[in-house]
Formats: structure tokens, C-alpha cells, sequence
């Protein structure tokens, strides 16, 4: 039988239904150009906290959240003390499942008025980084993460930006991503935020949102993220999607309309007695949430 042309076909059916090709065309792509390519995973910040490497890839992988950033100083122990070997068996665990690791996350931080602190906070990233590319990660996160009463606010801004400059490039030499996660009393206010990344000024730097209240100060939740939304990383946090306490469905229909594609996050702050039960219940509520804003 002589194969059918698709566009033959499509004519045809035209001429009988009285439908345009171009209605038909757009039809037919019409799923493909709406499907999100947004990815759930999971910040080991309550949830898998007290999971070990293979525990944590089991349970991730039983629940369809395929993704995770580690908390590098929570029960799963990866931090820049392994040696090259346990590096390595890391590495080869994630690689042999279906669950990636997104990256590390840790507690680092730029504002120290101690110039000595401040070295020994870079120098401790550069640890991760290094970490982050053995074990196949794709980015550390960084906190701002305060403003101090005797220092003027644009000092310590800018401090924080250039340290994230000079670590961004180190991290890019590695295939790591620096991730600065919206963070700190004061810092975390979007305006400063986006101070701290004109200061940055280099293409690996990049923000990590989120979802905090402070999101909705000033002009609110939108003319905030326009204000850095063009700075947004591979990751972003969230809490229970489901939560009505900050405006999710805003945010991820944001995040559809730019074609996101990094990884949502959950950095879930409540403690559930079946964290299994709990992780499925954010996978479906998050499908179904992308589903009717596409």
C-alpha cells in the first residue's frame, strides 16, 4: 500500500469537513506547543532530610520526582569531605537510577563585615563547586544573606555581587551553575536582590526564587518577578503547591509563558508523618496545576 502524505491527508479531510489546513495544522501541533517542559524535584530541606543516597533515590524514584538538590550537611553526607572514590560512587548511584542530582545546596554566604570570613565563605564554595561537577550536579546554591547595622546596605550589596562574579566564573570553568537563592530578612526584598545581580554582572550567576512573602511587598507579585525574572537559574523553590498562601498558579503560569524549563522545586517547610504519601500528592497536584494553565 503507497504510504499517505500527511499534507494530501489533510487537504482531503479539509474539503470534506470545510476546516482550513491552517486550523488542521494548528491543531495537530497544537499539544506539542503547550506542553510545559517545567520539571518536579525535591530540596532535601524537610523532606529527606534524614534519608541516606539509595533511600532518597528510591523514594524519589517511586514518586515521579526525578529530581533532587541535597542539603549538604543533612543525612545523605555529600559534602566536600568525600574522597575521590565516594565522590565517584555518588555519582555512579544517581547515574544508575532515574533520578538526577540537581545540584548541592548550601548555607554559604557574602555579607560578612569580617574580610576574613568572607575569604573563608568563598574559598568553601569553590569546595562545593568542585564537589558539585565529581558527583554530576549542575549548580551550588549560595545564600545573599543579611545587611548589618554599621555597614552601609549598598557596601554590603555590592560585596555580595562581586564575590557571586568571582564565583560564577570559577563555577563556569566546572559546568556548575551558581544559584542565589532569594534569601535573608532583608536581602531576599526583590530590589536588592536585583542590586546584588547588577553587581554580579556575569552570565553563571543566576537566582534561585524563592516563593517567599516578600515576593508580594511594593508593587507585588508581578512587578517583582518582572524585575529579575530574566536572572532566573535552573532552580526554584517552592512549598506545597497547593498551599493558598502565595499565588502558585501566577507563578507557574509565569514560568510557563517564558518556556521555563529548569526544575521546580519542593522545599516543603511542614514535617508529614508519610513523606511518601505527601511527595505523591505534590506530583499530582503540580501536574494538574501546569495541565489547566497550558
Amino acid at each position: 500500500m503507497k504510504p499517505i502524505d500527511r499534507k494530501q491527508f489533510l487537504k482531503e479531510i479539509s474539503i470534506l469537513t470545510g476546516v482550513s489546513m491552517l486550523s488542521l495544522d494548528a491543531l495537530a501541533l497544537e499539544p506539542e506547543l503547550k506542553k510545559s517542559k517545567m520539571k518536579l524535584g525535591l530540596v532535601t530541606y524537610q523532606w529527606g532530610k534524614n534519608w541516606d543516597v539509595p533511600t532518597l533515590i528510591k523514594n524519589c524514584s517511586e514518586t515521579k520526582i526525578l529530581g533532587v538538590e541535597l542539603r549538604v550537611e543533612h543525612a545523605h553526607k555529600v559534602s566536600p569531605e568525600l574522597s575521590k572514590a565516594e565522590r565517584l560512587e555518588v555519582r555512579k548511584q544517581f547515574a544508575d537510577s532515574d533520578v538526577q542530582i540537581v545540584g548541592l545546596g548550601t548555607n554559604q554566604q557574602y555579607d560578612y563585615p569580617d574580610q576574613e570570613k568572607l575569604k573563608a565563605s568563598i574559598e568553601r564554595t569553590k569546595e562545593f563547586i568542585r564537589l558539585g561537577a565529581d558527583i554530576g550536579g549542575s549548580g551550588v546554591k549560595v545564600k545573599p544573606n543579611a545587611l548589618h547595622k554599621d555597614v552601609p546596605v549598598e557596601k554590603t550589596l555590592k560585596q555580595i555581587g562581586e564575590s557571586l562574579h568571582e564565583l560564577a566564573k570559577y563555577a563556569a570553568d566546572f559546568g556548575q551553575q551558581l544559584r542565589l537563592e532569594v534569601h535573608g530578612k532583608e536581602t531576599q526584598e526583590l530590589p536588592n536582590i536585583k542590586k546584588i545581580m547588577d553587581y554580579a554582572n556575569h552570565p553563571n550567576a543566576k537566582i534561585c526564587w524563592n516563593c517567599n512573602k516578600e515576593d508580594l511587598n511594593g508593587n507585588g507579585f508581578q512587578s517583582n518577578f518582572e524585575l529579575v525574572k530574566n536572572r532566573f537559574g535552573d532552580t526554584i523553590h517552592v512549598r506545597e503547591v497547593n498551599n493558598t498562601d502565595y499565588p502558585y498558579k501566577e507563578l507557574l503560569s509565569n514560568l510557563i509563558k517564558m518556556n521555563y524549563k529548569g526544575w521546580v522545586l519542593l522545599e516543603c517547610h511542614t514535617d508529614p508523618a508519610d513523606k511518601i504519601k505527601s511527595m505523591r500528592e505534590q506530583r499530582a497536584v503540580f501536574d494538574k496545576m501546569v495541565a489547566e494553565l497550558s
